[in-house]
Parts: structure tokens; sequence; C-alpha cells
């Protein structure tokens, strides 16, 4: 079926849900090794406890691909998931700053991050599935708009409670702040609102043929069904899907060791404080989640902006600069003694976070098979978690062993691992223009 072109406001209301998402997302990363330490985690173990996050991703979003693929009911094929997932992942945000012990705020982030992953998934799907190949682009810069903005006040959150309303930022030893239990109330309410919204503001093709899809789902129903379908697919990945891999490994590495050590970073090596329950680290953790509002924000910004970049050049043009800019962005926190001058390595780790979160589904889109959208926008996510998975095992040995427990020198790897992902890119054949070429 060919599919109809998409008003503006039709791209924006399908998109809408990941403002929400993204809520969920930015309070997680600005603020879940912050609750770790205050509950007695060491900088060497923060690591294997985050490992929560990419291990869920893993396991979820490709059976939540190749289900929703086969689902089709009164709210059509994707929107189940994005109501199950906004549920579950609201009531984590209402619990997880709650926690009373490190083993239960552990526990949290699995569950907060596996019904994100439950959420987010069907996400990028329902763009393929909706667009024609021509505006897929804009369609998941859409959604990189509504996940900088979301970012830019999820993140920024506990900062505007404790400088703006003036709610308190410091807790006893062992208890999370007050200005964070209460950004995390406020995610909750917004994860739900926007999937909401989305939900009732989009409308979703059905299966070209409702007797042919009942025929399949039901000689290809089970558990060991499922199964042999992700391996084959996994097994059959289009070229492009290959390359982009790579890309996305060392991407993903560098962000990990982003989210996971930013916060020890800046507030032991730029601010100094050592001791979590003082002022000075506290004060040090807000600015990390101004920092992270910045490059969001910045993300949102530029999200339209390398659209236009894109179509003058290319995607794979746009992304290599992209990366390599985030590279030298995030390595420069070494050099950098005033906390100030930070919000401007963060425009560059925006411009790369931008990028990252459009270009590399926008080139695999028009390699992938309609039928196999959601389980293969499942698979590619293996080449986000595995980076994660990589670093959650073994940053933590380097920063003990080999960088003298300096966090910092996570980072400089990480702004190293960006570039590397930068020269790969400029490997991937992108199957749109090479047909808009022969065209």
């Amino acid at each position: 079926m060919e599919k109809p072109r998409l008003s503006f406001w039709q791209i924006w209301n399908m998109s809408f849900g990941f403002l929400g998402i993204q809520f969920g997302f930015a309070l997680q990363n600005a603020n879940v090794s912050r609750i770790f330490e205050t509950l007695g985690a060491s900088i060497d173990s923060i690591p294997i406890l985050w490992i929560a996050a990419p291990m869920t991703g893993l396991i979820i979003q490709p059976i939540i691909g190749y289900m929703s693929d086969r689902t089709w009911g009164k709210l059509g094929r994707r929107r189940p998931y994005f109501l199950s997932g906004a549920i579950l992942a609201s009531l984590a945000l209402l619990v997880m700053p709650n926690s009373p012990v490190l083993w239960v705020a552990a526990g949290m982030l699995w569950i907060l991050d596996a019904s994100i992953n439950i959420s987010m998934e069907p996400f990028r799907a329902l763009v393929a599935d909706l667009l024609p190949s021509e505006q897929r682009t804009t369609g998941f810069a859409v959604q990189s708009f509504f996940i900088g903005t979301g970012a830019i006040i999820a993140s920024a959150l506990p900062y505007i409670f404790t400088n703006w309303l003036g709610i308190s930022n410091t807790a006893a030893a062992g208890q999370i702040p007050p200005s964070v239990r209460y950004a995390f109330y406020v995610g909750a309410l917004a994860f739900i609102g926007a999937v909401g919204w989305t939900i009732f503001r989009t409308k979703e093709y059905p299966p070209d043929n409702i007797a042919e899809f009942d025929t399949y789902k039901k000689e290809n129903k089970g558990l060991f069904n499922g199964a042999g379908e992700i391996l084959k697919s996994f097994a059959e990945m289009p070229k492009t899907m290959v390359q982009l891999a790579f890309v996305q490994f060392f991407s993903w590495f560098a962000l990990f060791a982003m989210w996971i050590y930013t916060t020890a970073a800046v507030t032991h090596h730029i601010y100094g404080a050592t001791d979590t329950t003082s002022a000075l680290y506290n004060k040090g953790a807000d600015w990390v989640g101004v920092l992270f509002s910045i490059y969001n924000g910045f993300a949102a910004i530029m999200a339209f902006l390398i659209i236009w970049i894109a179509k003058k050049t290319s995607r794979k043009t746009v992304h290599m600069i992209s990366l390599v800019i985030g590279g030298l962005s995030l390595a420069s926190f070494y050099i950098i003694k005033n906390p100030n001058i930070l919000l401007i390595s963060e425009l560059g780790i925006g411009l790369a976070w931008a990028s990252i979160l459009s270009m590399p589904y926008a080139i695999l889109a028009g390699s992938l098979p309609p039928k196999k959208m959601g389980v293969y926008m499942g698979i590619f996510n293996f080449f986000i978690v595995i980076p994660q998975i990589t670093a959650a095992a073994i940053l933590g040995w380097f920063v003990k062993h080999l960088f003298s427990g300096e966090a910092i020198f996570a980072l400089l790897l990480g702004g190293f691992s960006f570039i590397i992902a930068g020269i790969l890119v400029m490997f991937v054949q992108d199957i749109d223009e090479v047909k808009a070429s022969i065209d």
C-alpha cells in the first residue's frame, strides 16, 4: 500500500508520546547514579548496578517488536504497548526515589527501564509504519525534538525545585533529597499524559488483508515460533543494518560512559567534592542535571536543522560530523575546570545526541521489510544495549584499576569512542539515497 503523506501536525501527534518517555529516561540518566551513591554505592560499583538498563532492553525490545508486528485490535498495532509501558513506567517513577536501600533502587531500575522499553520500541516502528520514505527523516527528527524537549525539563527539575522553589537538595545520609523525589513525581505524570496524547490522537493502518494476517498469526504463534522468528531475522539482517551496528556500538558506549560517570566526574574532578552528603557535592550533582538539560535542549533545536543539512549533503555526512564534534566535546571535560564553561561542551554533545536519535533510524528504515519493521527495530536495539552492557562490565574495572578511581577518564574514553563511530558512518550504505540517485 502506498502510504499517504502526513501533515506536520499528524507527525507531531504521533511523536508526542516521546516527550513523556524522555521524562523517564532523563530522570533516570541524570539521577540514578546520584541515588546509588547516596544509598552507599562505591564509584567503581556503579556501572554494574546500571547493567539493568541495557539488559532489559536486550530482552524486551525484540520481543515487543515481534509481538506488535502481530497485534491488531481496537487500539491498533503499536498503541497497546505504548499504554501498558506508560502505566508501568509511571508507577516505577513514583517508587524509585523512595527506595530505602541500594538493592531496592537497583531493582527498581530494572522495572523502570523494562517499562520504558515497552513504550519506546513501538514508537520507532510507528514512524516506519505510517510515513512514506521521504518523510521518515522528518518523523524521526520530530521524535528527537520531543526527546530533547522532555529531557530539558526533566534533567533540570531538581535544580529548578531547589533554586527556584526553595526545596531542599540535601538530606540525611542514605536519604534521597526532596528535590529529586518531587522531580520523579512530575515525571510520572508527564509520562502517562504524553503517551496518552499519542494514543488518542493517532490512528494506525490495519493490515492489508485481515484474514491473511490472522491466519499467519495463528500459524506462527507460540514462544518457540517467536524466538525462532527473531533469531532468523537476526541472521538475515540487511547489509545496512550490519554496517550501522558498528556505528551504534561506539556511539552508545560513549553515551553510557557519559550517563554513568558525569555526576562523579563533575562533582569530584571539577567541584572537588567527595562526601555525598555535602552541600558542595549536591550542588555539583544538580549542575549535572542542568548540563544534561542543555545538551538535550540543543538536540531539540538541532533536530530540525539537521533535516535541512541532510537534504543539502547526506544523512551519513551529518551523522559523521555530529559524532566527531560530540566526541571532542565530551573529551573536553578533562581540561575544563570552570563548570560554567561545560555548557559549551554540552552543545556539541547535544548535536551528536540529535543525530543519534534520528539519522541511524532514518537510514535503517529504508532497508527493512515492512512486515518485520517492529522485530527489526527491536533487534536493532541489540546494538544499543550490547555496548552498554560492555561499558557496564568494564568501566568499573577501568576506573578502579587503570584510572586510579578518577571518573573523568571514563568521559575521555567516551569521547574517543564517539570519534570512532563518526569515522565508521562513512562505510554505511544508505539504501534510500542509493534509490534516489538511480531515480
